[in-house]
């Protein structure tokens, strides 16, 4: 591309990033108007240039995830998305196929988008399976402004759950995503948490639900598992032979019960709050557990977790093998 004369090279602060040139920009428009226009006219984020590091960054770690999201089957172009956040209303009430909606286009909802500034949201999936506010951490923690991230998350329920989709997401749909280049990054959060430090907000109770995907084939396989509910369901099946059924409302979250009577927890999705409750319930009980997870979480997870938690893994390879072969 750079042969091409479409992209070039900016360095600035010892960080290398790619930008398009002039004559990308225009072959883009002229192609298809209706899918970029959005990004590369007018006075939009995407069009200007940014030499500030935490811009350039805050860029980089946007297009990851829209990288995440386009490979896990998630419309992300605007032209064959619904547009749900726009300042006339939705034109649908129903989202039947998961959509990303980044921060900037959250922003067409206009002045009630100005409660938001401040976030650290990439932007929003819309899907089946409910309501995520998206984040990316990267390779490192992140100092959270639990304001602005609560403003969000109420935001969301105002907007989509009460007015825009209000016959298809309740309050309690929206829930949080949270993307990181490693799962060593995971443990780091789980233990902040613990200690109540800086990353104490993804842990105490604003989202019910915080799940963490990595950036890699990993997380995208997870991320399409996530948006598909019937897939889910599915799994949950398969997991739950040889278990009996989960007890609701017990002291202690489970997914099913063992043939000791021991709670088991399905935390394949690695929902950091939900896993976190498991830890510290059966720890505050002097029980024991099963935690259920993929092979590739498991070792953060037996460095984080009591000594009597007991795992049972599930094989990636086979896993993606039947249910995305």
């Amino acid at each position: 591309m750079k042969r091409e004369g479409l992209i070039r090279t900016f360095y600035r602060d010892h960080l290398r990033t790619y930008r398009l040139t002039a004559q990308a920009k225009a072959q883009l428009m002229a192609e298809q108007p209706g899918r970029f226009s959005f990004y590369l006219e007018g006075n939009s984020d995407t069009n200007l240039l940014k030499g500030e590091f935490t811009r350039r960054l805050r860029l980089y770690q946007i297009a990851v995830v829209y990288v995440n999201m386009k490979l896990a089957g998630v419309h992300i172009f605007r032209d064959i998305k619904p547009e749900v956040f726009s300042p006339s209303g939705s034109p649908v009430s129903h989202i039947g196929e998961p959509a990303f909606y980044s921060s900037r286009e959250v922003k067409d909802l206009g002045m009630e988008a100005a409660k938001i500034r401040g976030s650290r949201m990439a932007g929003v999936l819309l899907s089946p399976s409910g309501i995520f506010s998206v984040y990316n951490n990267g390779d490192s923690l992140t100092r959270w402004e639990n304001r602005s991230e609560l403003r969000v998350k109420a935001l969301l329920q105002m907007e989509l759950c009460q007015r825009r989709l209000h016959s298809q997401y309740q309050m309690d749909d929206v829930k949080a995503l949270l993307f990181g280049d490693s799962m060593e990054l995971a443990y780091e959060i789980l233990v902040a948490g613990r200690e109540k430090k800086q990353n104490y907000f993804i842990l105490d109770g604003n989202y019910e639900h915080f799940y963490y995907l990595t950036n890699n084939p990993h997380g995208e396989t997870l991320l399409r598992l996530l948006c598909n509910p019937a897939m889910t369901a599915e799994l949950d099946r398969i997991l739950g032979q040889g278990f009996g059924e989960r007890i609701p409302d017990w002291h202690i979250e489970n997914d099913a019960i063992d043939r000791s009577g021991e709670p088991v927890l399905f935390g394949y999705f690695f929902d950091l709050p939900r896993i976190a409750r498991f830890n510290a319930a059966l720890s505050l009980q002097g029980k024991g557990g099963t935690l259920v997870c993929f092979d590739f979480q498991c070792d953060v997870l037996r460095r984080y977790c009591i000594p009597a938690m007991r795992f049972q893994t599930i094989d990636f390879t086979k896993f993606n093998r039947r249910f995305f072969p």
